[in-house]
């Protein structure tokens, strides 16, 4: 059996025991000392200013949005391939998404079908580094000058990740980042984060987390409570320190698979439009997906469909009434991903690509 994901610890396994007992022996349990030593850890290893860790990366876009004053009777565009949280979190910022369609081989969103979809209602860009691969941030600063926009980058699944040698978050006002536990960086439970650059937007950001409050006991306007806890800042600031070497660890068996799959007819391999991809996930594409996919489960190979159902077919955004977008509705009916993680062995890749062949010869 080759599972999709392991989430155990491994080789954390002694640093993330250490951090529970540390949190556990202190007794403090929200906003102390393991949060600030996160927030500083964090923003250095992504090369930002500012970090501000929150309850989940959902919270994350939704407040630097307010943060950066974005909110009811504004439009911001994103991608149409993403978790459905990217867009849900515009609509918690009381503003509206937009849909601009992906670029067929990237598959992030087109800087061309942004500048396409920019009204005068259109207040910012949300682009999500999907899978690991940054969007074309180079682009897409380009457009946003031009109808001088603000960009919020969706880096949920691009820890550490670049754009032509440049970290993925610094390109915009801000930055929203994951730590669920799927993630190549991920808590024991769920967190979130917020870099930026500028010490004002990370002010308020800070303020609106903590329910708006300036200090105790007063609330100088309306925000939430969503705050990063010292055990899961703990955990991460823990595994922080391996996530170089994990990255490393994908990149090397993302290589091993585009060796292994280059002969394979029975799908298409997105290529790396990137050197500083992160390989969240592997996807790859078939027009007979679920086939595929039963002959793999019968072969003891586990898959997971990242995403099934483009965000502008969702019922939550009938609402919003947001344009098709052809592209995706293609990628999102033949995408899979492939197992990938740090603790894989070449030989399950070798397994994988092995299935992949027998099936094209059996058909």
């Amino acid at each position: 059996m080759i599972p999709f994901l392991r989430l155990t610890p491994d080789e954390d396994a002694e640093s993330v025991r250490e951090a529970i007992e540390r949190v556990i022996g202190r007794g403090w349990f929200v906003l102390g000392p393991e949060l600030d030593a996160f927030e500083t850890e964090f923003a250095s290893a992504t090369g930002a200013p500012h970090a501000i860790g929150v309850g989940t990366g959902t919270d994350a876009i939704a407040i630097a949005l307010r943060a950066l004053g974005i909110g009811p009777g504004d439009e911001v565009i994103t991608a149409p391939v993403s978790a459905a949280y990217s867009a849900l979190a515009i609509m918690m910022a009381g503003a509206r998404p937009v849909f601009a369609d992906i670029d067929a081989e990237r598959l992030t969103i087109d800087p061309d079908a942004v500048a396409a979809a920019v009204s005068s209602r259109t207040a910012a860009i949300l682009p999500v580094h999907l899978y690991g691969q940054p969007a074309d941030m180079t682009a897409l600063v380009r457009v946003a000058g031009r109808h001088s926009l603000a960009i919020v980058e969706d880096c949920c699944q691009a820890h550490l990740a670049t754009c032509e040698g440049r970290p993925v978050g610094s390109f915009g006002a801000a930055a929203a980042y994951s730590f669920y536990p799927t993630k190549n960086l991920g808590a024991l439970g769920d967190g979130g984060a917020i870099t930026t650059k500028d010490g004002a937007v990370a002010a308020r950001a800070k303020r609106l987390r903590n329910g708006g409050q300036t200090e105790q006991y007063h609330h100088a306007e309306f925000g939430v409570n969503s705050r990063l806890d010292e055990l899961q800042a703990a955990i991460l600031r823990a595994r922080l320190r391996f996530l170089p070497r994990w990255t490393d660890t994908r990149r090397a068996l993302a290589g091993a698979y585009r060796s292994a799959l280059g002969d394979a007819t029975a799908i298409a391999v997105p290529p790396e439009c990137e050197p500083g991809h992160v390989y969240h996930l592997f996807p790859v594409l078939s027009a007979e997906r679920e086939a595929l996919r039963g002959h793999l489960k019968a072969a003891g190979i586990q898959t997971l469909v990242h995403y099934p159902t483009p965000l502008p077919r969702q019922a939550a955004m009938a609402k919003e009434k947001p344009d098709q977008c052809p592209i995706a509705d293609r990628v999102c009916a033949e995408v899979f991903s492939l197992p990938l993680y740090p603790a894989l062995s070449i030989e399950a890749i070798a397994q994988v690509a092995e299935g992949l062949t027998s099936f094209a010869a059996a058909t």
